[in-house]
């Protein structure tokens, strides 16, 4: 499948920027948005005001963490589909697990180069 429409919900800016510029050199046929705040990210995916392909999600955030997004997105029938790529720090097989116990697509931890972030993008937009 070609995910045309990203969501990365992030609360670090930096992260986010960064993020935004790996996409832009990937391609340049892809609608990106950003958000901070999980819990805002749900308010407007459940009111349809939002509607990505694909979701990457980072966990540790404040107020809603990526664990609790994850447990409400996948109680909705009209967003429980839509992917979510668990993208974090964090790497213990035990939070990997429980992540995709919830029903995460897949757990990638957040590159530590530009070069390996735009390959990671790449794969999931089955660009060649």
């Amino acid at each position: 499948m070609r995910y045309r429409n990203i969501l990365l919900i992030d609360d670090d800016e930096d992260d986010q920027e960064i993020f935004l510029a790996a996409l832009n050199d990937v391609s340049n046929a892809v609608q990106y948005l950003a958000m901070d705040k999980a819990s805002e990210a749900l308010h407007k995916l459940s009111s349809k005001s939002l509607t990505p392909d694909l979701i990457f999600l980072d966990l540790n955030m404040p107020f809603m963490n990526g664990q609790q997004f994850l447990t409400e997105i996948k109680k909705d029938e009209a967003l429980k589909n839509i992917p979510v790529i668990i993208f974090s720090t964090s790497a213990s097989a035990r939070t990997v697990q429980e992540t995709k116990d919830l029903g995460a697509y897949d757990f990638i931890t957040k590159p530590d180069n530009f070069e390996e972030l735009k390959n990671v993008i790449k794969s999931y937009l089955d660009l060649s």
